[in-house]
């Protein structure tokens, strides 16, 4: 299990907004970030500590400005927990090694699970299919490759 920086380090690694977004639970702006409309190939691991989480094959627009999923790629690699931030109840999604806040989950997405986990960019680091080997993700390959 891949331990959880300490947060000197991670100030020093993360950008500010990456580390606001992930340590202190904030938001970046919607249309404004990273992933928000990349349509490459591969996957989003956890900035902080490389989980696997989520895969472009189960991406999609969602019109919000933040990157959308309908599921995660490992369920396993992330928490959901009840959030009452904003004086409604909302399910936050975090990593579960690194605890990495990445965004929320609501029941407004696609059929058929209905979910759309609603992400901040600054909390994922993209994998192009094409590097998936050379930076140890060989295993999920496996999912781009055409019939």
């Amino acid at each position: 299990m891949t331990m959880r920086p300490g947060k000197e380090d991670l100030r020093k690694k993360l950008t500010r907004i990456q580390y606001e977004v992930t340590q202190e639970n904030g938001t970046e702006p919607a249309f404004n970030n990273e992933y928000f409309d990349n349509k490459k190939e591969g996957i989003y691991v956890d900035i902080v500590s490389g989980e696997p989480l989520f895969s472009s094959q189960d991406k999609y627009d969602s019109g919000t400005g933040w990157p959308s999923f309908t599921k995660p790629l490992e369920p396993g690699n992330i928490v959901l927990k009840e959030d009452r931030r904003l004086f409604h109840r909302r399910i936050e999604v975090r990593s579960r090694s690194a605890g990495s806040h990445l965004g929320h989950v609501f029941d407004d997405g696609p059929p058929p699970a209905g979910k759309r986990y609603c992400l901040n960019s600054a909390a994922l680091r993209f994998i192009p299919k094409e590097e998936l080997d050379k930076e140890g993700y060989g295993q999920y390959a496996d999912l781009f490759k055409k019939d």
